[in-house]
C-alpha cells in the first residue's frame, strides 16, 4: 500500500471524491477557487491504478491555550470510495498523517468527527462541546438599554477590531483557533453579517456573527468581553423580533447566557463538537502551564499511545520541567511501576484541554493509580474552559 502526497494534478480527483463522499456539488464557477484552496493543504492519498481511492487533508493551523500558541494539524476531508472501504486505507492514512504532523513539529491535531468511536481508536478524544440555545419570538425581551452602539458589516468591511475581540475571548478559553485575517475572510464570514458592539469609550467589546433566513436568526458566534457588550448584543438580537419566528444561538457551555434574561428557561441542546489529539506528548507537557506551587509536587505519568509510539513511555512532571523516559520499541517493563498514573493518549488529551479533570477520569477507570497521585495531578492542572467555534 503506497501513500502519496497529492500534487496539483490530483486536486480535481480529490474534489470529486469529496463531492461523492460528502454528497454535495461544487458549482462550476467555484471550482477554480476550491482547487486554489487545496494548495494550502497537505493531501495524502492512496491510489488504485489511476483512481484516487482514499485521501485526507492536513491543514497547518495554531490553537490557543490562554496566551500560549500550539501548532496544530487539522485533519479534514477524510474520504474513501465505497468500493475501496474496509481495506485499511484510512487506518494507514491516519498513521501517516500523525507521523507527518510530528515531523512538522505539530503539538496537537484537531478534527470534526463523523463518528467519535472511530477516531478514538487512533487517539483522538472529545475536547469541546457546543451549546445551541433556541429562543422563540415570544421570549425576545430586551434588557436595560446599554450606552454603547452596534455597527454591522460583512466580510468586505472586516477590520482588525473584531480580530482583537476574538483573540481576547479566546484567551479566556482553551483550544480556540488562532485566526488570522485570511482565515476570517475565507473560513469564518461566508454569507453572515458581523454586528460589533462598541462601548461608551468607542472600544469594541463584543460581536455577533449571524444570518437571517426563512424567518430564523442563526447566531453562529456570540462573543462578549463585558456584561455590557453581552446585554447590548442581546438587545440587538431582540430588534429582529418583527423579522423572525425564533433565534438559534451557538455558545460555549461556559457562557452565562441566558441566565441574565427575563426568561432563561429556553430549549438548550449540548453535544460533543470537536476532537483533539496530542501529537507530541513531550512537547505538549513541556510547554503546558502547570500550576506548580512552592511545595514541589512531582507526578509520574505512564502513557500508552500505540498509534504514535514515540509518545509511549513515562513522564516526570515537576517544577523543574518534564523528564521523558521512552519505552524502547519491542521492550516492556518486567514489573509494573509502583508509582505513577497510567493513562492513554486520549485521557491525557482530555485533561490538558480541560474537557475532563483527572478525578473524573479516575472515577471512570480511564486513569489508574494511587488516589493521592490523582489529587496531586488535580492540583497542578489549571481549570481551563475548552471551546472551539470553527469548522474544517
Amino acid at each position: 500500500m503506497e501513500i502519496r502526497v497529492l500534487t496539483s494534478e490530483d486536486y480535481l480527483k480529490s474534489m470529486k471524491l469529496s463531492e461523492y463522499a460528502f454528497q454535495y456539488k461544487v458549482p462550476e464557477t467555484d471550482i477554480p477557487k476550491r482547487l486554489e484552496t487545496l494548495k494550502k493543504h497537505r493531501l495524502l492519498g492512496i491510489f488504485e491504478g489511476d483512481e484516487l481511492a482514499s485521501k485526507l487533508h492536513i491543514l497547518s493551523l495554531k490553537v490557543l491555550l490562554g496566551e500560549t500558541e500550539w501548532k496544530m494539524g487539522g485533519i479534514a476531508g477524510v474520504a474513501t470510495y465505497p468500493e475501496h472501504r474496509r481495506k485499511g486505507y484510512v487506518n494507514a492514512l491516519m498513521r501517516k498523517a500523525l507521523a507527518d504532523m510530528n515531523q512538522d513539529d505539530c503539538i496537537v491535531s484537531f478534527l470534526h468527527p463523523f463518528q467519535i468511536d472511530f477516531y478514538r481508536r487512533f487517539g483522538w478524544e472529545i475536547i469541546t462541546d457546543n451549546r445551541k440555545v433556541t429562543v422563540e419570538k415570544i421570549n425576545l425581551h430586551p434588557v436595560d438599554p446599554q450606552p454603547g452602539k452596534i455597527e454591522r458589516h460583512t466580510e468586505k468591511g472586516h477590520t482588525g477590531e473584531i480580530e482583537k475581540v476574538y483573540r481576547q475571548y479566546a484567551a479566556m478559553h482553551n483550544g480556540m483557533l488562532a485566526r488570522d485575517a485570511e482565515w476570517w475572510k475565507s473560513s469564518v464570514y461566508g454569507s453572515q453579517f458581523a454586528a460589533v458592539y462598541y462601548d461608551s469609550g468607542n472600544v469594541a467589546a463584543g460581536y455577533l456573527l449571524y444570518e437571517v433566513k426563512d424567518n430564523i436568526m442563526k447566531v453562529e458566534e456570540y462573543v462578549s468581553l463585558t456584561n455590557e457588550a453581552r446585554k447590548g448584543l442581546w438587545n440587538f438580537i431582540c430588534q429582529h423580533d418583527s423579522m423572525v419566528d425564533k433565534v438559534e444561538v451557538m455558545l460555549s457551555v461556559h457562557d452565562p447566557f441566558p441566565y441574565f434574561l427575563k426568561e432563561p428557561k429556553l430549549k438548550t441542546e449540548v453535544s460533543p463538537y470537536f476532537m483533539g489529539r496530542i501529537v507530541n506528548a513531550e512537547k505538549a507537557l513541556s510547554s503546558y502551564p502547570f500550576l506548580h506551587s512552592d511545595t514541589d509536587r512531582k507526578v509520574f505519568i505512564h502513557l500508552d499511545d500505540p498509534t504514535a509510539p514515540w509518545n509511549t513511555g513515562s513522564y516526570l512532571i515537576s517544577r523543574e520541567g518534564i523528564k521523558f523516559y521512552p519505552v524502547k520499541e519491542g521492550s516492556s517493563c518486567v514489573t509494573e511501576p509502583k508509582r505513577g498514573l497510567h493513562m492513554s493518549i486520549n485521557s491525557l488529551t482530555a485533561i490538558l484541554f480541560g474537557y475532563k479533570r483527572p478525578q473524573e477520569l479516575y472515577d471512570l477507570e480511564l486513569l489508574k493509580g494511587d488516589i493521592d497521585e490523582v489529587k496531586q495531578l488535580e492540583q497542578i492542572t489549571p481549570a481551563f474552559k475548552p471551546f472551539f467555534y470553527d469548522f474544517f
